[in-house]
């Protein structure tokens, strides 16, 4: 009995220092904020308010990451988005679509499911989106679509300066992106949203539990 405490211990103790070491070196835990229905609203369907997610930082987030950074304007509050546009890069939103150096990032196909609910932050109404999967960078994510009928962001044509990126927000209904504050400097976004551990239902919700975020 007292060599099966003894070998517990040891594995607890080195798990522990293991965990110590990713999460002041590569990873951190966060918790998506239930009270910034701007923010929550423009990371959906990727990321949902009360999630419960893992942060790489170990190395610098790449083109077609989902990265969170300090907004430029109110270095207090931050922003999560999608990387689409480097240091000199072409870059045209108009309305869900991504044109990077004359190039037309395209759709792979229809989310599964094909909806999704979310918040208008201005009204706080529960509004019905289409869910499509958009190509970047070599990879595929979730994008959250126009409503029919509604008022379309604002597009936006520019070149991103050097030593910054652009992000744009997954939900393109529900913008809380570059287009407006602008670019961010580059040595701000150090960290990259990768997995979900658990959603807002909590651990039973088997649906938004142990997910890659793409």
């Amino acid at each position: 009995m007292r060599k099966i405490f003894q070998i517990l211990f040891w594995t607890a103790l080195v798990l522990g220092i293991v965990i110590g070491l990713a999460r002041a070196i590569a990873i951190r835990w966060w918790r998506v904020p239930a009270d910034d229905p701007y923010l929550t609203a423009s990371t959906s369907p990727s990321v949902r308010a009360g999630d419960l997610i893992l942060l790489w930082r170990f190395t610098a987030p790449r083109f077609g990451d989902l990265v969170l950074c300090p907004e430029p304007k109110k270095p207090d509050r931050v922003v999560i988005g999608r990387l689409v546009g480097e240091a000199r890069d072409d870059l045209e939103v108009n309305g869900a679509d991504i044109v990077i150096n004359r190039k037309r990032q395209g759709i792979e196909s229809n989310c599964s499911p094909g909806t999704f609910d979310e918040r208008d932050p201005a009204t706080n109404v529960d509004v019905e989106q289409h869910c499509s999967v958009e190509e970047l960078g070599g990879g595929t994510h979730l994008r959250g679509e126009l409503l029919r009928g509604s008022v379309k962001p604002a597009d936006v044509k520019t070149v991103v300066p050097d030593g910054h990126v652009w992000l744009v927000s997954d939900n393109r209904q529900y913008p809380y992106d570059s287009r407006e504050f602008g670019p961010v400097p580059r040595e701000s976004c150090t960290e990259t949203v990768f997995f979900r551990l658990v959603g807002a239902g909590g651990f039973f919700d088997t649906s938004s539990r142990n997910q890659y975020i793409r």
